[in-house]
This record gives C-alpha cells, structure tokens and sequence, in this order.
C-alpha cells in the first residue's frame, strides 16, 4: 500500500552556489554522498541536485515536510548500475517509522540545469 508520493526540480545552478560554503555541503549531505559526487567530477554538481530534490522529495512522501529532520540523516546511494537507493538514519528513520512506511522506492533525472526525484513510500 503506497502511504506517500513525493516529488522535488532543484536547479543545479543552486548547488553550484552552495559549493563556494564548504559549511552548506556539509550540513545538507552526508559524507559518504559528498566523497561520491567529488569522484564525478565536472558532473559533481549535478548529482548533489538530484540527492538534494530526492531528500526534499521524501520530505513531501512523509506529509510533513522535512521539518525534525536532518538532511545528513537522508543519504541516496546509488548500485553498481546506477540505480538509486534511499538509506534513512536518526531523524529520518524515526519519521518514516511514525508513519508505518516499510519501503522506499526514489528515482533520480537530471539535465543540464535541473534535477527531479521522485520518492514513494510503501507499508
């Protein structure tokens, strides 16, 4: 049963800016994101929009909204094909647990200015 539908556009544009703060990359990413955008080089940018749309997009899948949430607690990972997971800790857990949601399903896309995810959350 789908308990919530998420969706997020984040101009990459954004996250270029955020990246003359390394202090805005920190709190915003987990580590393990930040060191896996870095390896993509010119593409970093890009992959960080897409993490941070997929983490506002699970925000509006709970119906809350990522307020009592840390975004570091968010972490997209991404398989030996590519294809992305949501791993949830601390905060995020905890809210997804309140609602009774067992699985999340997220997809990523991005061209050249913008970045969209999509996140369902299933019981």
């Amino acid at each position: 049963m789908i308990l919530g539908i998420g969706i997020d556009i984040v101009q990459v544009e954004r996250l270029e800016k955020w990246g003359h703060n390394a202090g805005f990359i920190k709190r915003f990413f987990h580590p393990d994101e930040i060191i896996e955008a870095k390896k993509r080089g010119s593409s970093e940018y890009l992959s960080l929009a897409a993490r941070f749309a997929a983490k506002e997009a699970f925000g509006k899948a709970l119906g809350t909204g990522l307020k009592g949430i840390c975004l570091k607690d968010i972490r997209v990972v991404s398989d030996y094909n590519g294809k992305p997971t949501i791993m949830v800790y601390r905060t995020a857990e905890e809210a997804l647990k309140k609602l009774g949601a067992e699985n999340i399903f997220v997809s990523l896309t991005h061209e050249k200015d913008n970045a969209v995810a999509m996140v369902v959350l299933e019981k």
